[in-house]
């Protein structure tokens, strides 16, 4: 049996990663999973300044699972470099940083830095971000804009690049056609879906941003769905999110068509998730008699 997989030029020993955002910089878990048994760890999103997010309250439980409108909080790119990737090295894992901004010009900047950064293995672009210069408009809701920006950040690293798109578009295939033209190395889906919650007896939003994205277990046929789709016309690996708390959903996505898999919310409730899911998928496989994570898949 062989558990590794090719992420787009990322090796990884196991097809199990986490979620950015929902596992911090590394260092918050450290105590809790061995972080050596992962397949590799995405960090918390990077932009070129710190940048302290949304104000309280910024998360709500729902049914299914949870709103969330942290709004991308973090040190910035000189700050991550400093303080959170020495610690990252010595783990001897695989690190996809995920980056964004508001700008073309900032993602390029923050890809460019990174790059020149010992022990980064992977970055992976989050286009669910205004586009300040489009009229706020998320970058991954217009393909054509979704193209460009992949193509420029294409040409300032040679890191292996991950696009993490939006759920929330007509239609799925048109742009990973789109990021894997443009020189996205693989493609992360899906991102959390816009949601809001309401208390009724203040009638008022209950986040301070008014609405958030939802993720957890909830989400989880959707995601399916979405994978299943971005399949069809994927010629890069994919990368599989949505409300994995056993391995059974994360075997879902494999055999939908995703290449790994990561862990988001059920980090929250339980640390221990991401070790589970891949001592879950080793099970599977011995118990059906394959050798790799590939042959899960469902032919087409």
């Amino acid at each position: 049996m062989n558990l590794s997989v090719n992420l787009g030029g990322i090796h990884m020993k196991n097809p199990v990663t986490v979620a950015s955002g929902t596992f911090g910089y590394g260092q918050e878990y450290a105590g809790l999973v061995d972080l050596k048994k992962l397949g590799a760890i995405t960090v918390k999103g990077i932009r070129l300044s710190p940048w302290a997010g949304n104000p309280l309250p910024r998360h709500v439980e729902v049914p299914g699972g949870m709103i969330n409108a942290i709004g991308l909080q973090g040190p910035g790119v000189d700050g991550f470099i400093r303080d959170d990737l020495p610690f990252l090295q010595k783990r001897r894992v695989p690190v996809i940083v995920n980056i964004w901004g508001t700008s073309q010009e900032e993602y390029v900047e923050v890809a460019a830095r990174l790059s020149d950064a010992p022990g980064i293995t992977g970055i992976e672009l989050n286009v669910s971000c205004p586009n300040v210069k489009k009229g706020g408009h998320t970058f991954g809701q217009n393909p054509r804009t979704l193209a460009r920006l992949v193509s420029a950040v294409r040409k300032a690293t040679t890191l292996p690049l991950l696009t993490k798109l939006a759920p929330n578009v007509p239609d799925i295939r048109v742009y990973v056609k789109a990021v894997q033209e443009a020189g996205s190395d693989a493609i992360s889906l899906i991102n959390t879906i816009p949601a809001m919650a309401i208390d009724i007896e203040r009638r008022k939003p209950i986040l301070a941003n008014r609405s958030g994205g939802l993720s957890g277990l909830g989400i989880h046929p959707v995601a399916v769905k979405l994978v299943w789709d971005a399949a069809e016309v994927a010629t890069v690996p994919l990368l599989a999110m949505g409300g994995i708390f056993e391995p059974e959903q994360a075997i879902e996505f494999l055999a939908a068509g995703a290449t790994a898999v990561a862990v988001g919310t059920a980090n929250f409730i339980d640390p221990s998730t991401p070790v589970r899911v891949i001592d879950g998928i080793a099970n599977y496989l011995k118990r059906h008699k394959m050798r790799t994570p590939a042959e899960i898949r469902i032919p087409r």
